[in-house]
């Protein structure tokens, strides 16, 4: 079981989103990011990520994205406008009276931390776990590859390069319908935009993932980022102990 504490925010459209909190409530904040289909939980808490940056003094905020974890995932296509997930955090901030923070995604969160940076969001440090260079600019190849699992879900069959896409949604109790409408609200990421942002980043990834293309060249086409690479696959990395201490090591610089 974990000790972290869980709340639910109202975004400005009344979608509350789960909150989960360990650490001082004092210390220097790290906002993370899941992965899509994932949570919290599976992502930060299970395997103790979390726990070591609060012992190591922070105060860990993971919220769940809409249509994750503990929050809410409705139906309305209205409750998915562009970029939906992203303007999410950013409110996210100000409700929390976030000043200076840092950040970390991986994945889809990954993905959303690029994106906010983008807008003009500045942390004190950035990790972005589990994505490569492709994989910012390659959405509309992913999210077909996601539609098509949402499509198989009753049918696919062991074997298919869509089944455990499947199997992972349904033990996580994503909502196919939410999620639908989720993947499609996703927007273009400015690739150019990224590479002169001045923020300390960290490009951390599994020596054996390639599902979001190449960590090493995202790093190297970022003007103040370096690469740290741990053992591991897309799905096995966040379960490694490298991650929880990297993690560590960066933001406590």
């Amino acid at each position: 079981m974990s000790d972290a504490v869980v709340t639910h925010i109202a975004m400005p459209d009344g979608v509350k989103l789960a909150v989960h909190q360990m650490g001082p409530e004092d210390g220097a904040p790290v906002l993370m990011l899941h992965g899509l289909f994932s949570n919290a939980e599976t992502n930060w808490i299970k395997y103790g990520h979390a726990g070591r940056l609060a012992e190591a003094g922070f105060r860990v905020i993971m919220p769940e994205f809409r249509v994750h974890g503990q929050s809410d995932a409705p139906h309305d296509p209205a409750a998915y406008p562009t970029d939906i997930l992203a303007d999410d955090i950013l409110h996210l901030i100000e409700m929390l009276a976030l000043e200076s923070f840092d950040l970390v995604g991986f994945s889809l969160g990954a993905r959303t931390s690029a994106k906010l940076l983008t807008m003009g969001l500045r942390p004190r440090r950035t990790a972005l776990c589990g994505m490569g260079w492709q994989g910012l600019q390659e959405w509309d190849r992913r999210r077909q590859f996601f539609i098509d699992a949402i499509d198989k879900r009753e049918t696919v069959k062991r074997g298919d390069e869509h089944f455990f896409a499947v199997a992972f949604m349904k033990t996580q109790g994503i909502d196919p319908v939410a999620a639908r409408l989720l993947l499609n609200s996703f927007g273009d990421i400015d690739v150019e935009a990224l590479t002169d942002i001045d923020t300390p980043i960290m490009v951390l990834c599994g020596s054996e993932d390639q599902d979001n293309g190449s960590a090493p060249m995202l790093a190297q086409n970022l003007a103040q980022a370096h690469y740290v690479e741990i053992p591991g696959t897309h799905m096995s990395s966040v379960t490694e102990k490298a991650l929880g201490a990297a993690l560590v090591a960066f933001l406590g610089e």
